[in-house]
């Protein structure tokens, strides 16, 4: 995998403009472009260079007007990412070979006491070979704030919506990725965290959501009553007379799972648009739905250019009445489905993760990381020709800036 990003950009006292080219490359990759599993009308298999290959496109364009040094209100429009808070629902996703980003408008508002921010938007939808377009039927928009006048204590409060309408999930023919059923969730949360070094050498962030509003899980089936929840706890002490400055750090989060398929309801946590692959492990098994993940990490810093980060998560369900989602949503395909009657435990995965910085403009980084399957995944793949078998995982990857 290979991206290239060329941006150029002009700012004055009171507006500016940017503009980000991208090329997302693949080669040797088996997967299809769009997998189509399971089927959705109005949409076909895309057999190409994988889900991570979009040749040249417009990753980013937009306007700002306004000067915060000057006057409390500024706005953005055009095309843009979208990052809140540690990006548990609203994040770049930057891990991925292509990344995301929104056609959307975003009006803020900033005094000496909080910043809030208006927007609304549709996701991008990448298709290689094509000019990206937003799918307008599936609509984001929310008010995130945050303020910094608690002493010691990041404070944020959120509203997020997300409109999708019953024509979303079909709105492209060949996307690289699925697209949404129809939905109107309504997620409310917050946030507190730790400001950087003044907890002395503790730190720590708690953030829960609830979300109401209806859900589909098929282009024909009848809208159910949204109820879900979310929450996250974290926290670390850093060493800071011991060489290599170690921080050991825990964490456990936990997202509701539907209960009864049949009984109006639909409790399955909706993810929203996150970067997951910064939590519940670097093998990305797992999104923000029906989970509880245990994590444990240690981090070292030997030299002020080298890294280490050991990484440890147990997983469970939340609720074994529902599905074993993807990292990016979805549902497995057959044999996985829901068995209630079977363990909640799907595993555990170790990882490790060195990053090193050659120059200011220059790094690069290495990753292992090796899951072992639980019950959960056994007794779903027992009898099957593979069987279940732990996984191994390893990357090494450079990043340039010039």
């Amino acid at each position: 995998l290979t991206r290239i990003r060329l941006h150029v950009g002009y700012t004055d006292k009171w507006w500016g403009v940017y503009g980000e080219a991208q090329s997302s490359l693949a080669t040797s990759d088996e997967r299809a472009a769009y997998a189509n599993v399971p089927a959705v009308a109005g949409t076909k298999k895309k057999i190409g260079y994988g889900p991570e290959s979009d040749t040249i496109d417009l990753h980013q364009a937009y306007l700002t007007l306004g000067n915060h040094k000057e006057f409390p209100l500024s706005t953005k429009v055009g095309r843009q990412e979208l990052s809140y808070g540690d990006e548990r629902l609203v994040g770049a996703v930057g891990w991925n070979n292509i990344g995301r980003s929104f056609d959307a408008a975003k009006v803020r508002w900033q005094n000496g006491w909080f910043g809030v921010d208006f927007f609304s938007g549709m996701p991008v939808v990448p298709r290689d070979g094509q000019f990206d377009m937003p799918n307008n039927r599936d609509v984001p928009s929310g008010a995130y704030a945050t303020t910094l006048k608690i002493p010691k204590t990041i404070l944020d409060g959120y509203f997020l919506a997300r409109n999708a309408t019953r024509s979303a999930i079909n709105f492209v023919s060949d996307p690289q990725f699925p697209q949404p059923t129809a939905r109107d969730i309504y997620t409310v949360g917050g946030r507190v965290k730790s400001k950087p070094g003044e907890l002395s050498n503790w730190d720590y962030t708690l953030e829960g959501a609830y979300q109401f509003g209806d859900y589909t899980a098929t282009t024909t089936s009848k809208r159910l009553t949204q109820d879900a929840y979310m929450f996250t706890v974290q926290g670390g002490y850093t060493f800071a007379d011991m060489w290599a400055t170690p921080r050991l750090g825990l964490e456990f989060d936990y997202s509701s799972g539907d209960d009864n398929a049949k009984d109006g309801t639909h409790g399955t946590f909706d993810n929203l648009f996150p970067t997951n692959h910064k939590f519940y492990g670097s093998m990305d098994v797992i999104s923000l739905q029906n989970i509880q993940d245990l994590g444990v990490n240690l981090t070292l810093k030997p030299t002020s250019r080298l890294s280490v980060a050991f990484m440890g998560n147990a997983l469970w369900l939340a609720n074994t009445h529902d599905n074993f989602y993807t990292v990016t949503g979805g549902t497995r395909p057959a044999p996985y489905a829901i068995h209630p009657k079977y363990s909640d435990f799907l595993g555990t995965e170790f990882t490790t993760v060195v990053g090193y910085a050659v120059t200011r403009f220059a790094q690069v980084e290495a990753g292992y990381g090796h899951f072992f399957v639980g019950d959960y995944i056994t007794q779903t793949l027992a009898g099957k020709t593979a069987g279940a078998h732990d996984a191994d995982w390893v990357y090494v990857q450079s990043t340039i800036k010039f």
